[in-house]
Formats: C-alpha cells, sequence, structure tokens
C-alpha cells in the first residue's frame, strides 16, 4: 500500500473546505469516503471533492474494511465518542482539536489506543508548518538570544446562536476553539510545560461562552500571554521575544495554501525596522503535510508526530485557564 485510504465523519465546513481538498493532494493520502447523518448531504460533497463513497452514516463508513483512517471534525463533544468507535473498528484517528472536552476525557483514549493498536493524534495542523518548524529552530539556536516571551492574538467575529462554536453543551467558546493555539505553540516553542497558569474570561450573556479570554502561562524564564476572542475583529498574530531579538510570524495559524508566508526576525536594532530580516516560506499546505505525516507514520509503523499524551496535556492547560478565571489565583496544570 502506498496510501492511506481515508474516510472523513461528517461534512464539516473545515473538512470540505480545508482538509479534504489538501490531503487529496498529499502523496500518502487518498480520501475515498465520506460520512453524514443524512445521506443526501454526503452525496452531494463527495463529488466535488473527488469522493468515491458516500454513506448515511458514521457506522456504514466505520464498517467498510477499505477505510485505513478516518478523520473527524465532528463537533467538540463528539470527538472522543466517535474517535473511540473508529478506533474500536480498527481504524487509524486524526481527530480535529480540541481533542476532548476535558483532560479526564481525553485520557480514556490512551487505553482506547493501547487496546486497540491503532493510532490517534489530535490535529493541530499549524505544528506541520516551515514558519513554525524555522521559528522553533531560530530559538533553539539562539538566534534571538535567551526567550523571554511569547504574545499572541488570535479572533474572528460570530454571534450566530446557532453556531456550534456559541454552544457550550458542544464545547464552544474561544479558548477551545481558538485560544488552544496560543497554548499549543507556546508549549511547542519551548518544549517545555507551563508551571503555573493565570486566566481572565469575559462572558457573551446570551450564550454563556467565554467570548474573550486572556492567559498568562509561566514557563519560568519565559511567559505566554494571549487574547483569544470570538466576538473581536478577526486577527491572528505571534511575536516571540527574546534578549537579543524577536520573531514575528505574520499569519500563525490559517497559514495561507495558495501563496509565500512570511515572518521577520528583528535584531532589534532600531524601531523603524533597520534590524528586519525577511524570511519567505514556499506554498505550501499545512493540511496535506499534516495528512501525510500521520499516514506515513501508519505505513511505516512508526509513533505519529504528535502522541496523545501531548494533546492531554494541552488540554490539562485550557482548564487550569478556566480554573484561575474562576478562583482570581494562580493555577498549576493537572
Amino acid at each position: 500500500m502506498t496510501r492511506l485510504r481515508w474516510g472523513v465523519l461528517g461534512v464539516a465546513g473545515i473538512a470540505t473546505k480545508k482538509v479534504i481538498p489538501a490531503m487529496q493532494k498529499g502523496g500518502l493520502t487518498t480520501v475515498t469516503a465520506i460520512a453524514s447523518r443524512d445521506l443526501a448531504r454526503a452525496q452531494a460533497a463527495a463529488p466535488p471533492l473527488g469522493i468515491q463513497k458516500a454513506y448515511g452514516s458514521y457506522e456504514e463508513l466505520l464498517a467498510d474494511p477499505e477505510i485505513d483512517a478516518v478523520y473527524n471534525p465532528l463537533p467538540n463533544h463528539l470527538h472522543v465518542p466517535w474517535t473511540i468507535r473508529a478506533a474500536e473498528a480498527g481504524k487509524h484517528v486524526l481527530c480535529e482539536k480540541p481533542i476532548a472536552l476535558s483532560s479526564e476525557e481525553a485520557r480514556t483514549l490512551l487505553d482506547v489506543r493501547d487496546r486497540t493498536g491503532v493510532k490517534i493524534q489530535e490535529a493541530f495542523m499549524v505544528r506541520t508548518h516551515p514558519q513554525w518548524l524555522a521559528a522553533r529552530t531560530l530559538v533553539a539556536d539562539g538566534r534571538i538570544g535567551d526567550l523571554r516571551a511569547m504574545v499572541g492574538v488570535f479572533s474572528y467575529f460570530n454571534e450566530d446562536p446557532s453556531n456550534i462554536r456559541n454552544v457550550p453543551a458542544f464545547g464552544g467558546g474561544a479558548l477551545m476553539d481558538i485560544g488552544c493555539y496560543l497554548i499549543n505553540t507556546s508549549r511547542f516553542i519551548t518544549g517545555r510545560e507551563p508551571e503555573r497558569v493565570a486566566g481572565a474570561v469575559e462572558r457573551d450573556p446570551k450564550f454563556g461562552t467565554d467570548r474573550v479570554t486572556s492567559m498568562l502561562l509561566d514557563f519560568g524564564a519565559m511567559q505566554l500571554a494571549g487574547t483569544c476572542s470570538t466576538q473581536m475583529v478577526p486577527w491572528q498574530r505571534i511575536h516571540i521575544f527574546g534578549t537579543r531579538g524577536q520573531i514575528d510570524i505574520k499569519i500563525p495559524f490559517n497559514a495561507p495554501p495558495d501563496r509565500a508566508c512570511e515572518i521577520v526576525v528583528d535584531s532589534g536594532k532600531d524601531l523603524y525596522g533597520g534590524g528586519h530580516e525577511l524570511l519567505t516560506f514556499p506554498v505550501c499546505d499545512q493540511y496535506t503535510i499534516q495528512g501525510d505525516l500521520f499516514s506515513k507514520a501508519v505505513l511505516d509503523g512508526t509513533e505519529v508526530p504528535e502522541p496523545l499524551e501531548d494533546a492531554i496535556r494541552n488540554m490539562e492547560c485550557i482548564e487550569a485557564v478556566f480554573r484561575s478565571a474562576e478562583s482570581g489565583c494562580w493555577e498549576r496544570p493537572a
């Protein structure tokens, strides 16, 4: 087998607009089936995406012996239940973030993974993008001196009451949907876990979800200061500061698949760009890379790039931010 055969649970926009088209361009991936609880929706989605099979239930897709792996982009509260069912059907699983509603729920997947022998990974695609790999290498090589801080913002505007991101029972809200990226990338850059966490949350009076959440993650000699929002002007940016320079990642999370990405390394020579060096990364699709790396691990029988244990630690940090917002005190991840 030279390509892993994938099935997709649901016709979510993230799947049909971004992930499936990207995976269909991969060297080790082919999406051969898609399922929806409404057969007509699956049948409508399949042809434009070059998918051969359309199923009217998730169970039918999981029963297909010609499917090797499943991509799970279902709403957050369905991530663990359907990841478990897919694993028990013998399918490897790439599950959208956040992988669970809590770290306790996420831990149940460890037993499932070990019992079934399949591979399970949380889909933080940003960790595959060359701009993030370059940023981590620059930090590790001491290009900006000793690491001191990361500052990040990730936001969009959505007041649709029917949108799952605005439904608390479905794991909605800013921190679970996009703030998790701020936490994940700070852990990725440092290669460490925060010692303590502080958080502030402002909730939508109608939905009850956090519409603005700010966080401070203390890694000891380095700190992350981040804000995420579901009701703010759309924006995203990451700055990484050291003792002798800084890195500016211009589009850190939704990196475009159709044009080059840029990051700026600044020596701090002056405030007018005199120390700027522009690094440009060729056109690539982080979802294509993510799919191929996961598929390679399955085909080669090696470990997936990001183990489940990492997903659990990210959830522990998310929970600590929420606890701090309630307690008004520093909290330690579990």
